[in-house]
Formats: structure tokens, C-alpha cells, sequence
């Protein structure tokens, strides 16, 4: 029985916790209001300037590439600048946290600056992170190229509310550049904003249906490792892309069951699976190829599930913009992605 006491307060309260719930959902609403207004920097043209930066790994006995990186933007019509700790050496990275961040932060607030292409991926850049200060960035955003260990930075500017690119980085180029001739084709068409999109070959485990939603995503581990933490991204209504390399199967399994158990896909529009590269074999085979895998962890969605795209660890590593909208067709003979006005 509710003592007259008891009800009293709840009649007190009840305005209060109502309120409550409407503060927190206009929280959420207000979230995706934010991030769906992402602002897209402006596309380059010639005489712009890139700057070259290197926030993860060292870069040991690179400079050739780092070097066909400059000589290809001065092809294109484009200057370039390398930031004066790309070579420095800290153990397993390019220079000390604070050289790594200085010559990032440099590149995001100098207004000479255009674009700002990632040398190298491997590991570093989560510790910078919190070190970055975006508030000349957001009034003069411009284009972050990179993949891998760079995804941490694409999340982060994510939710910062501005698009960014996935693309080939320095270390990517070749000797010959007509092995990558597609690879290089596709970024130098998004960086001067010609249109980008993908026919893919069908593959048998596709999940078919259509989908739009802003595209975000990238290496599949930095996107598990992101979790809890303010870089997360929310993926609701839009289109996870995701890469790996180096990986065991049941490693794989395990970061798409931590994401699941998250709440990562509950409000997913789609996934876009790419290069699943060098996967390890364990003592213990799994018993299934890895895009089963993934097929299996994501059996409870019923959002399109399309494989194939030629991004990630790989030669042919085609250029995407993270944050901007993109139509996803996922059929019986192929897959399209198109990114939309």
C-alpha cells in the first residue's frame, strides 16, 4: 500500500523525472542533429598546398616514398610541405608524442595548408589524441587523408562534424605507380572533387537490400578500441565500412561481438565490408572463410551487407569519403556505391 506520504512525493517528482527523460532524449536527438550537419572541407585545386605528417609509426628508410609522394602532388599542380618530424625516430614511432602532434597541429592551423596526408599508418596515433586542439580547424577545416591506424583520427574528426578521407598513404606508393594506377586515380578524383563511385563484383555471401546513410568506419580493430570512449562514433543511420589485416579469425569474431554487445549495429543502416587482409591462421581452425564470419556475427540485422570493396590493406585501395552520404545497392549481380550530392 502507498502511504499518503509516499504518494505525495511522487506527485512532486513526477515532473521532474518526465523532464528528465525529455532532457536525455533531446540529448540523443541533438547528437545526431550535430553529426548529421558534417561540413565538408573544400575540394583542392592547383597551386593548394598538402602537407605531409606522420602520426603513428616511424617512417625507417622511407624517404623514397615520402619523396614519390611529393613529386606526384607537384604533378597534379600541388605544393607540398613535410613536416619537420616526419623522420624523427622514438623507438616504434615517428618522432615523440609531442613532435608527432606538433607537426599535426601545425598542418590544421597553418591556413596555407589544403590537405593534410598521413605518411604512414601502424600505431601512434591514439596517443595524440587528446593532445589535438580543433578550434582553428573547425573555421578552416580541410581534407585528413590516411587509412589504418589513422582511423583514430578519422573518428575523431567525425564527430568534430566534418568529413575526412580514406585513401592511400605515402608509404602505399609504389615503384611503378601503374600497379596502383586506380588506387591513385580514385584519391586523385576525390581530392578535386570529381565524382567517386564503386560497381562491385557480386560475391555469394552479399546480403542484398538498398541503404543510405553517411559513410564512417575504417580499420576494424581501431574501431573496437575506440569503444567507451569519446572517438566512438555512433553509427546510427549510416554506413560502417570496414577493413583488417593481420588478424586471426577468432579475433575478428571477437571485436565484432564487442561491438554487437555494445549496441554498435542496432541502429546501422549498412555495412561495407573491404579487404579482410594476411589473415593468420590459428592451431585451432575456425571452420568458416572470415566473410561468414562476419555474415554469422551480424546474423541478427537485417540491414545489406555488401563485400568486395577494394579499400584497406591492399594495392588497390580506392579512395572514400568518410562522412558524406552515400546510396548503397546491394543485388543479386552487383553492388553499387554511390556518394550522393
Amino acid at each position: 500500500m502507498i502511504l499518503r506520504r509516499d504518494f505525495l512525493i511522487l506527485i512532486v517528482m513526477l515532473p521532474l523525472i518526465i523532464q528528465t527523460g525529455v532532457n536525455a532524449q533531446n540529448t540523443k536527438e541533438n547528437f545526431t542533429e550535430m553529426t548529421s550537419k558534417i561540413i565538408q572541407p573544400p575540394f583542392l585545386k592547383a597551386g593548394d598546398t598538402v602537407a605531409i605528417v606522420a602520426p603513428s609509426g616511424i617512417l625507417k628508410n622511407r624517404e623514397r616514398e615520402v619523396q614519390q609522394a611529393v613529386d606526384v602532388l607537384k604533378s597534379w599542380g600541388l605544393h607540398a610541405v613535410v613536416g619537420k618530424h616526419v623522420f624523427s625516430k622514438a623507438d616504434h614511432f615517428a618522432g615523440t608524442d609531442d613532435e608527432r602532434c606538433e607537426d599535426l597541429q601545425n598542418a590544421m592551423d597553418d591556413p596555407k595548408i589544403s590537405a593534410i596526408w598521413c605518411a604512414r599508418g601502424g600505431y601512434g596515433t591514439v596517443r595524440i589524441l587528446d593532445k589535438l586542439n580543433y578550434t582553428t580547424f573547425k573555421k578552416r577545416p580541410k581534407w585528413l587523408i590516411g587509412y589504418s591506424d589513422i582511423t583514430a583520427l578519422h573518428n575523431q574528426i567525425h564527430n568534430e562534424g566534418i568529413q575526412s578521407m580514406h585513401a592511400l598513404m605515402c608509404v602505399s606508393l609504389t615503384k611503378d605507380l601503374s600497379d596502383i594506377e586506380g588506387s591513385i586515380e580514385s584519391f586523385k578524383s576525390a581530392l578535386f572533387g570529381n565524382p567517386v563511385n564503386y560497381d562491385l563484383d557480386y560475391s555469394t555471401y552479399n546480403k542484398t537490400g538498398e541503404a543510405s546513410g553517411q559513410l564512417v568506419g575504417g580499420n576494424l580493430t581501431i574501431l573496437h578500441t575506440m569503444l567507451g570512449s569519446k572517438e566512438s562514433i555512433d553509427t546510427t543511420g549510416k554506413i560502417l565500412f570496414i577493413e583488417e589485416i593481420g588478424e586471426y579469425k577468432y579475433h575478428i569474431d571477437r571485436m565484432l561481438q564487442s561491438l554487437k554487445r555494445a549496441g554498435y549495429f542496432d541502429n546501422c543502416a549498412g555495412v561495407l565490408v573491404g579487404d579482410m587482409s594476411k589473415m593468420r591462421k590459428n592451431t585451432t581452425p575456425w571452420g568458416t572463410s572470415v566473410e561468414q564470419l562476419i555474415l554469422d556475427a551480424l546474423s541478427d540485422y537485417d540491414f545489406p551487407i555488401a563485400f568486395g570493396m577494394p579499400a584497406g590493406h591492399e594495392k588497390d585501395n580506392r579512395a572514400m569519403i568518410f562522412g558524406k552520404m552515400i546510396k548503397l545497392t546491394v543485388s543479386k549481380d552487383k553492388s553499387l556505391v554511390q556518394f550522393l550530392e
